[in-house]
């Protein structure tokens, strides 16, 4: 066992805490004093420069939060009164953080260098020479790919690649191989199927070519429903269009941590790429889940996100509560959330390759931290995490955008850009930031009825109807974000924008007494998934069941019974 253990899993109850209860004071006390975040910028010019930090090479501009320096002192002090740090330094030091599970949660050992000076073992034993050992695997492999020495049954070099994962087997490699295009092999297309619904696949497949593409099944236990149904369909249609059964292997892979299943399967040994049981789905990029990511951008390119989140690491194990990127990001959502009524979390990333990362981010935060018991097993006193959304700037500010500056929701928002252009038009990179720091500035600052009366009045209208149109006109401002800025959308700046999240996730579900690492809510559907199935398949259907259940079950035979299948 390590000799690192968490601290006691304590019931966290914020009735009882003083620095809880310091923080409920001071919000009710900034009600009471109408605090503004645009008067507070009048008020202290150095506003915007003492609430900007830099870490890992990013840059968080929090000064638009509803905060002012007595704000972030109780904030920091709450974290110090839940032992943060121990915390912190427990998961790194390979304690059994993952309570529920009695595993470790030592994801950060995956991208730590072979020379790393820090120690990463698990129950005593070193983690790192087994990192490097598959790491050097999943290299050689990539790198033979995508040199076309990886050949189908028919001798010629393989073209497309196809990832059959879900949740945390898809969604990490899936978003930076979308984050990363402009990395890509010209010569190799990476595709990804996840959802069970049989169109999914369908259309990944439409265009392939069954002699040049390779599948990799991505599944920790190799026993995902929608996964190995997948995979199963994979089967199927190479064997559909030529290829012999004993020439399956070289159009398959595996990342599994069962690799008697993948061998049972048909995948042999050496094709099968693993990662630990420490290692939870969500955090696993960084792992052999990765390998389609690698595969995509390149070796290289993979080391640098590598180095870019352990860049991340090493900030966030290291540096005070204070100037800690990853816990101020946890404190500004606890008080938002907690404190100030914000609901929900949006993620607007103004690059339009960083598209898929609030379903990334989604997944992390809400499969994490969506929890409605403390670590001891008793029930929170506090409300678990808010709702994390989002989609890439400017298309989202013609979606929902009008939401946030007029709806009666509190949403705070995390803005997200990077300064160089990802695209080949200055003019246009620069219209994006502008809209980006526009809108931070618009939720900030509102608009007031007499700054809409001047406006309209300036206009010619008359008073009848500027009455009539100043309601409509208004925005309350004060509304909470975040601006964080990327250098560039390199592979090295987006390595230690996902670490940040990562790390922010862990913090936050910390200060509420929750293990983030576990994620039992998911098993329950998956479990009356699979009886439900045999019940459409077979006809028998369990009388215990619900009269809606049932009813649904019986149309949709039906439905199916009628249907003819191309």
């Amino acid at each position: 066992m390590s000799t690192l253990t968490p601290p006691r899993a304590e019931h966290f109850d914020p009735a009882s805490s003083s620095a809880w209860q310091a923080l409920e004071r001071h919000a009710e006390a900034q009600r009471e004093a109408a605090f503004r975040v645009s008067g507070a910028f009048v008020l202290d010019p150095e506003r915007a420069q003492r609430f900007t930090l830099e870490a890992a090479g990013l840059v968080l501009d929090f000064s638009k939060q509803r905060i002012d320096g007595d704000t972030m002192r109780l904030l920091v002090a709450l974290a110090a009164e839940r032992a943060i740090e121990a915390r912190r330094d427990a998961m790194f030091g390979g304690a059994r953080v993952n309570a529920t599970e009695g595993r470790a949660a030592l994801h950060v050992a995956l991208r730590a260098p072979r020379d790393a000076a820090r120690r990463y073992a698990v129950d005593g034993v070193d983690v790192l020479p087994a990192v490097h050992e598959e790491l050097d695997r999943l290299r050689t492999f990539s790198e033979q790919l995508r040199a076309g020495q990886w050949r189908g049954h028919r001798g010629q070099a393989i073209r497309d690649v196809v990832n059959i994962g879900i949740g945390g087997s898809d969604l990490g490699p899936r978003m930076v191989c979308s984050a990363l295009r402009r990395w890509t092999h010209p010569g190799l297309r990476v595709h990804f199927v996840a959802n069970v619904d049989g169109a999914d696949f369908d259309r990944v497949v439409a265009t392939l070519d069954p002699a040049t593409t390779l599948f990799i099944v991505c599944s920790k236990t190799f026993t995902t429903q929608e996964t190995m149904l997948n995979a199963a369909r994979a089967r199927g249609w190479l064997l559909s269009h030529g290829v012999a059964a004993s020439d399956l292997g070289r159009h398959f892979v595996a990342v599994t941590t069962n690799l008697d299943a993948a061998q049972a399967f048909g995948i042999a040994p050496e094709r099968c790429f693993r990662f630990e049981n420490w290692v939870g789905g969500r955090f696993s990029l960084w792992s052999a889940v990765g390998l389609a990511a690698m595969l995509a951008v390149g070796v290289s390119a993979f080391d640098e996100l590598l180095a870019g989140a352990h860049a991340m690491d090493e900030h966030f194990a290291t540096s005070p509560l204070a100037q800690n990127m990853p816990c101020v990001l946890a404190l500004l959502d606890l008080w938002n959330h907690y404190f100030l009524g914000a609901a929900s979390l949006c993620i607007a990333p103004y690059a339009e390759d960083l598209r898929e990362l609030p379903a990334y981010l989604q997944q992390l935060v809400m499969e994490s931290n969506g929890k409605s018991v403390a670590v001891d097993g008793t029930p929170l006193t506090v409300a678990s995490c808010g709702a994390v959304f989002g989609a890439a700037g400017t298309n989202a500010q013609h979606a929902y955008f009008q939401w946030l500056h007029q709806g009666t929701s509190s949403v705070a928002v995390d803005f997200i850009a990077p300064l160089a252009p990802t695209g080949t038009s200055a003019d246009s990179h620069r219209v994006l930031l502008a809209n980006c720091f526009a809108q931070s500035e618009a939720l900030m600052r509102g608009k007031s009825a007499d700054e809409v009366r001047a406006e309209l009045a300036a206009a010619g209208l008359s008073e009848a109807a500027i009455a009539a149109w100043v309601p409509h006109r208004c925005f309350p401002g004060n509304r909470p974000s975040n601006t964080l800025l990327l250098p560039a959308l390199s592979p090295h700046s987006l390595g230690a924008l996902l670490a940040l999240y990562e790390h922010k996730t862990f913090v936050a579900a910390a200060l509420i007494g929750i293990n983030a690492f576990d994620q039992w809510g998911v098993e329950l559907g998956k479990q009356l998934a699979t009886s439900l199935a045999t019940a459409l398949e077979s006809g028998v259907i369990d009388t215990r069941r619900d009269a809606s259940t049932r009813a649904l079950i019986a149309r949709a035979r039906v439905a199916l019974a009628n249907h003819t299948f191309d």
